[in-house]
């Protein structure tokens, strides 16, 4: 039962986070004490590790959003070099994501948002040139922030079947 509380209030809390413990417990049934318990319990557990938005990125200035995929030499897999990564990306606060993996030849990713083309060519060129001896290839998908979009980024369409 309480596996099951949990993942209801996952999936509810994803499509509308801003959603009061009151209504919460209104749609699954339960007592606004109980919701209250089990989402701190969540938050506890780290299931849940921050409430945010999903704003108009194009309404606050910025033209794309773009996934970047880099092949990097097989020595960037030491820790040493990693930490390193991490810390370059964290100097840039348009970076939203970063993280190892693989697929596509490429050995990770990064996602950003740019105000325009010419930030997004600057910022490509100067990590082009700080990590040139580690670095194999480099592709870019680039999108327009409010155009050709079939759906919308969000989190209220998962399901409870992922969870």
């Amino acid at each position: 039962m309480r596996k099951k509380l949990f993942n209801n209030l996952l999936i509810e809390l994803l499509k509308d986070s801003k959603q009061s413990d009151r209504k919460l417990a209104k749609k699954l049934g339960v007592s606004q004490p109980t919701i209250t318990r089990n989402r701190r319990k969540l938050e506890q557990e780290g299931l849940i590790r921050s409430y945010t938005i999903i704003p108009d990125w194009k309404k606050l200035g910025c033209e794309l959003l773009v996934v970047t995929f880099v092949k990097m030499h097989p020595e960037v897999v030491t820790e040493e070099l990693f930490q390193k990564l991490q810390e370059y990306a964290a100097q840039f606060p348009n970076v939203f994501f970063a993280s190892r993996g693989q697929g596509l030849g490429m050995t990770g990713v990064i996602m950003s948002l740019h105000r325009s083309y010419r930030d997004y060519a600057q910022k490509l060129s100067q990590f082009r040139s700080d990590w040139a001896k580690y670095l194999e290839d480099i592709q870019s998908f680039l999108m327009v922030t409010d155009e050709g979009v079939i759906k919308e980024f969000s989190f209220k369409y998962l399901e409870q079947d992922l969870l």
